[in-house]
């Protein structure tokens, strides 16, 4: 799935009008199956940047295209359709407490069923082999029946990408996925979404605050800073003076500490056919 921005801005609905948009004008391309690393400092647009190619919020200026079409110039079934091959994965995964992970991972199919069948498959699922191999790959396959709520935060980060591994999609969006994982995980977490993008075909776009795992794992990394586009470059590129200057004055975050909380808001799901924005 290839992704066109042209001079895209874009703000989040509750933002104050005189404050500027959470990204600036930004021209990006990226092509279908590409493995694409978002860095920068909290508050850089970064999650802003993965709501938008969620067709989660549209734009305010510009132009933005998913393989060739306009989502917010779809009708509203297409829109949703179009959605159905995308998936999201937020730095805090939506599970339901009370569900099982089986049921939990087998959600991510949902967009390809038809209603009875996701009932079905929620209510008494089983083809259990699949989200068993895809729990696996991320050290999980012993929760396959545990519920939601018995799971601690970095468990329940690994089910949320784990249900990549199942979802119809042919773009993957992930808002740091390693957030609560220790380094082991962490490294296990995004070996196994780089391959598993790269085994499918996927369009994988993450943002990372691990800068050093970014380079290391993505062949191009896209530096973002106060919502502007800082550089886009094959990772090897990517040198220490380029870092000190999109963290300036947030050093502590190139260097691991943790981070200040983010300055731009999480953008919810949008109505199929917003109000239009103003920059």
């Amino acid at each position: 799935m290839r992704i066109e921005l042209d001079a895209v801005a874009a703000r989040h609905p509750a933002a104050r009008a005189e404050l500027p948009p959470a990204l600036r004008p930004l021209d990006l391309r990226i092509a279908a199956g590409e493995q694409v690393a978002v860095i920068g400092p909290s508050g850089a647009g970064k999650t802003t940047l993965l709501a938008l190619l969620a067709c989660a919020l549209p734009p305010c200026a510009g132009t933005l295209r998913i393989d060739g079409l306009q989502p917010w110039a779809l009708p509203r079934r297409a829109l949703q359709r179009l959605r159905g091959r995308l998936f999201l994965a937020p730095q805090v995964p939506p599970l339901p407490p009370r569900q099982r992970v089986v049921a939990a991972v087998l959600a991510a199919q949902l967009p390809a069923m038809g209603l009875l069948r996701s009932l079905a498959t929620l209510l008494h699922p089983r083809e259990l082999q699949p989200v068993h191999d895809a729990l696996a790959r991320f050290d999980l396959a012993d929760k396959l029946f545990e519920r939601v709520d018995r799971l601690s935060g970095g468990e329940r980060q690994r089910v949320g990408l784990a249900r990549a591994l199942l979802a119809p999609a042919a773009l993957w969006l992930v808002d740091e996925p390693l957030s609560a994982l220790d380094p082991t995980r962490a490294r296990l977490a995004l070996t196994t979404l780089v391959e598993g993008a790269r085994e499918r075909g996927v369009t994988l776009v993450a943002t990372l605050h691990q800068v050093d795992m970014a380079l290391a794992n993505f062949p191009r990394v896209i530096g973002l800073r106060a919502g502007e586009l800082v550089f886009d470059l094959p990772a090897a590129q990517v040198g220490r003076e380029r870092l000190a200057r999109l963290y300036a004055q947030h050093e502590h975050e190139l260097l691991g500490a943790p981070a200040v909380p983010a300055a731009e808001p999480v953008a919810a799901p949008a109505p199929a056919r917003p109000l239009a924005q103003s920059c």
